[in-house]
């Protein structure tokens, strides 16, 4: 059991204000924030013991959605049930996504010089932190071969089947290849999890979350605002590998169908770089700024509890059933494939859009190549390359 019998229960006060710290100081990604969240939760507040900690870690990278965002999910459950789960979503989630829809609404008002440098700049950084994203993954999902090829091949797939059905595709084939290819060398298995979630629990959760993925796109055409929660939950379904894996699957939803200018839709994922908190909360920025209603505040509150969402149920869902399928070498197959063909995916994603709607010349190659350098060789906090980035791009705007 990974629940000391020496801790209780806490108030849902308690996970709140914990998680609001968070909130507004982790910087740096999902692998950033699950060292913040060790810190805090195992080493200082003992909520949960290390080996209890490196399973639930263990179980959200497996499953689809923002592994950091799950694990502060299942701690806020552990610590205060239902209600202590949400408090702990709200409070490291809010802080990020206030940030960037009050970017949303003051987007506009950059024109001129100054603002146009301002707004090319969080694009040429986010060639910065794509790049890095795609180098960091490469090492760890693609080591070999077989899963090198597995991640070429996703890249056709995506190239030659544009928007989100290339890359489920990909995703698909990926997991494929990994049955026939990646078998062998079992992960470890730990010990297990011990959480408050039933079995019929965990099936009401997938059962919504099969009913939400099946009817949405049904429904998506009787209204804008259905059609924007459906295009952000298939997105928040199909994120493996990470938060920045959800720009490529964004991207092909709101930006193909006009809803969001793809110069605007890059300036403000440049933007999320420099806030705390969790990079899925860059929906919010887009439900806030893209053109159809509902957006601003009621577009931006959908769009988050949307994208989400997926990735809680199917936490909720795979709960009670963890310690029995993960020692499964089929699914520790599939998911090695899966995760080297989302490598692929980001890895088109980093020529287009990024690099081709960001690095227009030569002095933008050399603020990307500055900003992956500061990034991956001076591990230089990600907030201070945007601030940097972005101050380089208005100067260089105005001479």
């Amino acid at each position: 059991m990974t629940l000391p019998e020496n801790v209780r229960r806490g108030a849902v006060g308690e996970v709140f204000c914990a998680f609001l710290k968070l909130g507004l100081t982790s910087f740096g990604g999902p692998i950033a924030h699950l060292g913040y969240f060790r810190d805090e939760f195992v080493i200082r507040r003992k909520w949960i013991d290390e080996e209890g900690y490196a399973d639930l870690v263990a179980l959200c990278q497996f499953l689809p959605g923002p592994a950091s965002s799950q694990v502060g999910f299942a701690l806020g459950l552990l610590r205060g049930g239902p209600l202590g789960a949400l408090a702990a979503w709200l409070a490291f989630t809010l802080p990020s996504a206030a940030l960037l829809i009050l970017f949303a609404f003051g987007a506009t008002a950059f024109a001129g010089p100054v603002g146009a440098g301002l707004l090319h700049g969080l694009k040429v950084v986010a060639v910065a932190v794509v790049a890095q994203a795609v180098w960091g993954m490469a090492r760890t999902l693609t080591p070999d071969r077989k899963r090198a090829s597995i991640a070429l091949v996703a890249v056709l797939i995506v190239i030659f089947a544009a928007g989100s059905i290339g890359q489920i595709a990909a995703i698909v084939v990926g997991g494929a290849a990994g049955l026939l290819l990646c078998k062998g060398g079992a992960d470890p298995t730990g010990g297990h999890l011990y959480f408050r979630v039933s079995k019929f629990a965990g099936v009401a959760a997938l059962a919504l979350f099969t009913l939400l993925i099946v009817l949405l796109p049904i429904l998506a055409a009787t209204s804008h605002g259905i059609a924007l929660f459906d295009s952000f939950f298939r997105a928040g379904s199909l994120v493996f590998g990470g938060g920045h894996v959800v720009l490529p699957l964004l991207q092909a939803e709101v930006v193909p169908s006009g809803w969001v200018n793809e110069s605007v839709f890059l300036a403000g994922y440049g933007a999320a770089q420099a806030v705390p908190g969790p990079l899925f909360t860059f929906a919010a920025y887009l439900g806030a700024v893209m053109e159809p209603q509902p957006n601003g505040i009621a577009g931006a509150a959908i769009a988050l509890v949307a994208i989400f969402l997926p990735g809680f149920l199917l936490l909720i869902g795979a709960l009670p059933f963890w310690d029995a399928f993960r020692a499964r070498p089929v699914a520790q197959a599939a998911m090695r494939g899966a995760n080297a063909a989302v490598v692929g995916i980001l890895g088109a994603a980093l020529y287009s859009p990024v690099w081709t709607s960001a690095v227009l010349g030569p002095r933008d190659f050399a603020l990307a190549l500055t900003g992956f350098l500061l990034l991956t060789v001076w591990k230089t906090p990600p907030w201070i390359v945007v601030a940097l980035l972005a101050a380089a791009a208005t100067a260089l705007s105005l001479i």
